[in-house]
Parts: structure tokens; sequence; C-alpha cells
């Protein structure tokens, strides 16, 4: 994402933050794996959309107005020695020439050069909440400014939740934002549809977590969430991430994984037979599924709300559950009392983004809120059928979930990823023809 396009939504939330108010948001802290060993670095999200600074230790400032540069950045200062271990810093002078800072600090001198910015200022946008050790930091500058009322220094008077204006914003995606989403989604689904050719009884699951990881890596990027490679039983698991079995000749593998490219994700969920052949009862649940999804994405679109693709899916399952002896009772009544849910216990999709599970309010007011273009999210109806559920024996140990990712346009949507191949013929012929 180039400057240009932090610059624009940095000028978009300091319009609502007005002249009275500064913002103030912290870079994510390093997170300790062991002793001297770090977890590979993940940059807040909120902080990465305002400033595509991708280093801990760094504060972002917003004043409105001020005459000597609206965006601050505190950030390391170039340090020879700590990058003779863990490589460049990117300093003061390229805060400045590369991301677009008015004025960049070392981050050791906030303590000194903050709270003079916050000087004057009514509001505080802020953070509140997600970083303990920084909000004891925040609340210590603006208490030190109110300790100097009879001097006549105007402190902050409240603390303004910055989340409700950046989450808002984040929800509309950007034409640059979207080209970075699709690219997510073609690496995604051509990873998907390399497994076709790949999948085999005996393998094993973490196999499979393999190949997407080496798919990820040698685009640059990692895996957006903890792959998920269900086999039989295992695809029940709604959030199963253990992937250490092995694939079993007569089961289905469900494989639930998307690539974070340059801060966006996807997330593709297929579902595949083992041995590249749908049994009847498989074949059944699939179709199943299939059919709720391709329900649901006829409810994705502007002007819709967003719970009528759920509901079109759960009204297509309820329907098939019954036809196949699964559940028992009216389609009405079992929708009404949430029976279907032993079956279907999830949402049929969410938010995408920056995070796969991405910010932004999904009721507004009370009521669903109508989707709008630049708007991205998943489409994912699942049917899931444990060993000891109460139903025929012959459907145990199914489990199965189709999902995509789709962008909201001016007439319909946007299927990103529609290259991974889904019906049922496609995936038998690209297995079987391997």
């Amino acid at each position: 994402m180039d400057t240009a396009e932090h610059a624009r939504r940095r000028d978009i939330l300091m319009r609502h933050v007005g002249e009275d108010g500064i913002a103030v948001l912290a870079a994510a802290p390093e997170r300790p794996r062991n002793r001297d060993v770090h977890h590979p670095y993940r940059q807040d999200s909120d902080f990465l959309y305002l400033s595509g600074f991708d280093e801990p230790d760094a504060v972002a400032v917003l004043v409105p107005g001020r005459a000597q540069g609206e965006f601050i950045l505190f950030s390391r200062e170039r340090d020879p020695l700590r990058e003779t271990w863990e490589g460049r810093t990117i300093g003061q002078a390229a805060a400045v020439e590369d991301y677009g800072a008015d004025d960049a600090f070392p981050i050791d001198d906030i303590d000194d050069i903050l709270p003079g910015l916050m000087e004057g200022r009514d509001k505080v946008y802020c953070a509140m909440g997600a970083d303990a050790d920084f909000d004891q930091r925040l609340i210590g500058w603006v208490n030190a400014l109110r300790a100097r009322a009879r001097a006549g220094v105007k402190a902050p008077l409240e603390y303004v939740s910055l989340e409700h204006v950046l989450h808002e914003m984040r929800l509309i995606k950007s034409k640059a934002e979207v080209a970075r989403m699709r690219e997510s989604a073609r690496i995604t689904a051509a990873a998907h549809a390399r497994l076709l050719g790949v999948v085999r009884p005996g393998m094993m699951e973490y196999e499979v977590e393999a190949e997407l990881l080496y798919d990820f890596r040698r685009h640059n990027g990692g895996p957006a969430y903890p792959i998920i490679a269900g086999g039989g039983a295992n695809a029940c698991v709604l959030h199963y991430i253990a992937n250490q079995a092995a694939l079993q000749d007569g089961d289905l593998l469900l494989v639930d994984a998307g690539i974070e490219l340059d801060g966006y994700a996807a997330d593709i969920t297929r579902t595949l037979p083992v041995n590249g052949r749908f049994s009847g009862e498989q074949r059944a649940i699939y179709e199943l599924v299939l059919d709720a999804q391709h329900a649901a994405l006829t409810e994705v679109r502007p002007g819709q709300h967003w719970n009528a693709a759920h509901e079109a899916a759960t009204r297509v399952l309820v329907e098939g559950m019954v036809e196949l002896d699964l559940l028992r009772g009216e389609v009405d009544e079992l929708i009404e009392s949430g029976d279907y849910r032993r079956f279907f216990m999830h949402r049929t999709g969410h938010w995408l983004g920056m995070d796969v599970h991405d910010v932004g309010d999904y009721k507004v007011d009370g009521h669903w809120r109508e989707l709008e273009p630049g708007m991205a999210l998943t489409v994912e109806p699942g049917l899931y059928i444990p060993p000891g559920s109460p139903v025929d024996e012959r459907w145990h140990g199914i489990g199965v979930r189709i999902e995509d990712n789709c962008v909201i346009t001016r007439d319909g949507h946007d299927n990103l990823t529609a290259a991974a191949p889904k019906a049922i013929d496609d995936i038998e012929a690209a297995m079987v023809g391997s």
C-alpha cells in the first residue's frame, strides 16, 4: 500500500477527530516465545491501516490542525549494535521519507514530547483497553497535564474510542485494498486447487498443512490463521488445528486455510474425498451444503441485510436435513427452535479484511446492517455430524464446509475465490486425474 493511501485514511480519520481532539495509537508489542526469542511479529491492524509502519515500539499521533504537521511518529532509533543482531531499523529519517510522517521522534523521547502535543486538546481518541500497559502511560500523560491546571495548562477532559470511527472506515474497502485481497484470494485458491493433485489415503494432516504453507511462503505470505486440515471425524471439530492424524481411505478432508499477504487475509474452506470419490452419503451432505451456499450467495448484494445470507442457507440446510431424516419436524419450527444447531452451529459468514474475522458492527441500532459496495465477507455454510450423533451411523463422521470470499459491488458481489474448485464433478475429475 503506498503512502498516499495511508495519508488518505489519516485525513478521513482526522476529520472525525476534529481540531479539538488528538488521536494516539500504539503499535502492537512484541510477544516473547521463550527466553530471548519472540513470536513472529504482527503489527496491530489499526496501526498498520493508518501508517503502514511495521515495527514494534512505535506510537502514531494525529494532531488535526497542527501547523508544524499533523502526523507524528515515535519509533526506535537506528542502533548499529541491535541491527547487527536483528537487522535494519526504520529510524526517524525513513519514517518521514518513506512513511509520510510530518515529524518523527525517538520512542524514548515520547514522555517529553507527547504531553505537549495533547495540551490544549479536549479529547483523546485512543484504543483504550487494547494494551493495559500503554493505557496506563496514556492516562499518566493526561494526568500530568491536569496537575498543571493552576498554571493555565489545558488538559484533555475526555477519552473517546478510536475504534468506533476507525473500524467503520476499515469496513469499506478501497480499490487498493480490494486489489490486495484479490491477490490473497488468487494465491489461496491456487493452493487449494493444487491440493486436489496431492491428497491421498495415508497422508498425514500435517502434510496437507505443509503443502499450503509452502504455497503461502513462496509468495512471501503466511497463514492468516492456524490452518485446519481435518480428516474424517476431525472435520466435525470447527477449529481443529492439531493436524496430527492420518487420512483414511473413504473419509472426507476439510481444509480451511488462507494466506495473509501484505496485511490482507483470504479465508477459503474446501472439503475433499481423501480417495478422490465421494460416497453416497458424503455426496448427499456435500450437495446440500453447496446448495445452501448458492442460496446464501444470491443474498450477498447491496441493500440486502447482513443476516439474509444466513437465513437463506439455514432454510436450505434444514429442508435438506429433514429430507435426509437427520432432523424430524416442520421446517419453520426447527428453524425457530434452533434444533438444527446440533449439525450447523455457526454463522454463515463474517467480515474479512486485514483481520480474518475483520472489524465492523453486524448490527446498527439493533438492526442487521445493510450491505454496501466495498464490504468484504465470507460465505461458509456447513454441516457436521460427529460420531455419537443421534442419527443413522452411516452419516457419522461426515463434516463439510464450503467457504468463499466476496466483495460487495454496485450490482451484486465479486466472488474472489471462485477459482478454487467446489463442484463435485470438478473435484473428482481433478483428484482421479492426478
